[in-house]
């Protein structure tokens, strides 16, 4: 999806915005989350869900009151050094540089493990996983090398397929939700089953979840100053349609596979494929099963591309690789080889890759808006800001606080000193 700063000619509408958000956030991520958020079940993940996206839906209209003060076009980089010194910035570069890494890693592992179990079932070839996973990476190496313009078309393309297919197959699927397994009711819980001990694990999946912060500069390119109420506006639309997407998600897939079925699909890796197996088998028709697996590429896929072109165009503006055939190729070479290697001998970490990916984007998604707006607040007055979050100080030192739990949270997990349901 390419991105144009606004102009005098033509200004973009808050379709833009909104589906740049939407697109953004919802994608093969969301596979992660009914596993994540097993160990709570349906009552508590709605709960976390919604506390995590008004959290999310602050710090993304911090990031607005602070790049406002700035020309369209500034990024991270650009206010990080202005606000909060070299330091700061040289932190955030690599939070930034190693979520988009490892998500590439995920997205990798996630649209090979899709693609094996797609060629088997339509096929009845079992391709290995580590040839799908060198498959995919020169595939999607060689769209974003040709052009970036081919990226947004085919990405575009794939939006509107996976949503197409999402509501195709998961509205079929509410006809199946069964109550006793959306509240764990005994009939159908663990004998001395627990849900608050999961409650700390749930945190970095819900945060990547929400993560449309890294567009906030792109955003306000889109916009331009004078429309500050689209970009906000996008930013809520976005959060709230995603955060009910979600919720939504959570209860067609909980409600027809029971919290005690869940272990089976932890056991085995929780990825995408591994996940897709376990809905199709509520599922009746092989036309129900054709758009499921239809929606499982589309949404993996597209994910891939989003993410992949963020930290393709982030290496080119990082090592200045000029954009040519040749420096697009060098580009394309570091994006994709490191990811592409790892996901060759670990396979199926799609899960645990999104885990991680929280440790960082934490930094610069939570913890590092509400310092960069003490800072612009301290530098400049109220006539000199276009638009105010709301946030005061408390609030601000909350989130800093909440930044600071979630943080912790992925380095007990890493260790493995946290509870998890299996």
């Amino acid at each position: 999806m390419s991105i144009h700063s606004a102009d005098t000619n033509k200004s973009p509408g808050l379709t833009s915005g909104t589906m740049l958000v939407i697109a953004t956030v919802v994608g093969g991520g969301m596979f992660s989350l009914p596993i994540a958020m097993a160990g709570v079940w349906f009552s508590g993940a709605t709960v976390i869900l919604i506390l995590v996206a008004i959290m999310m839906l602050l710090t993304g209209l911090m990031l607005v009151e602070v790049n406002l003060h700035f020309e369209p076009g500034a990024s991270f980089n650009t206010f990080t050094t202005e606000l909060l010194g070299k330091k700061w910035n040289i932190v955030v570069g690599i939070a930034f540089g190693f979520v988009l890494y490892i998500l590439t890693y995920a997205y990798i592992s996630g649209s090979s493990a899709v693609l094996t179990q797609t060629i088997l079932k339509y096929t009845g070839v079992a391709l290995p996983i580590k040839a799908a996973v060198v498959i995919v990476a020169c595939l999607v190496a060689a769209i974003v090398w040709y052009s970036s313009l081919w990226v947004g078309r085919i990405t575009t393309i794939l939006i509107f397929g996976k949503f197409i297919a999402f509501f195709a197959t998961f509205s079929g699927l509410v006809a199946h939700v069964e109550i006793a397994n959306l509240l764990d009711s005994a009939s159908v819980a663990i004998p001395g089953t627990k849900y608050l001990p999961y409650v700390l694990m749930t945190l970095p999946f819900c945060i990547i979840s929400f993560g449309f912060h890294g567009n906030v500069p792109s955003l306000v390119k889109l916009y331009g100053k004078t429309k500050f109420r689209f970009i906000t506006r996008s930013i809520i639309i976005g959060t709230i349609f995603a955060v009910l997407l979600y919720i939504f998600w959570l209860g067609v897939t909980m409600g027809n596979i029971s919290r005690a079925n869940f272990s089976p699909i932890i056991a085995k890796g929780g990825n995408i494929d591994v996940f897709v197996e376990a809905i199709g088998g509520v599922m009746s028709g092989k036309t129900m099963d054709l758009i499921l697996t239809f929606f499982g590429n589309f949404a993996v896929a597209s994910s891939l591309l989003a993410a992949t072109l963020g930290l393709f165009d982030y290496i080119a503006d990082l090592l200045n690789f000029k954009n040519d055939s040749a420096g697009r190729f060098k580009t394309a070479v570091v994006t994709y080889l490191p990811p592409a290697v790892v996901c060759f001998f670990f396979p199926n970490g799609f899960v645990y890759a999104i885990g991680y990916a929280g440790l960082a984007f934490t930094i610069w998604s939570v913890i590092l808006p509400p310092f960069l707006v003490k800072a612009s607040r301290k530098r400049y007055s109220d006539s000199d800001t276009i638009y105010r979050s709301p946030c005061n100080s408390a609030v601000l030192n909350l989130v800093i606080v909440c930044g600071a739990i979630v943080y912790l949270t992925v380095i007990l997990d890493v260790f493995g000193w946290l509870p998890a349901f299996k």
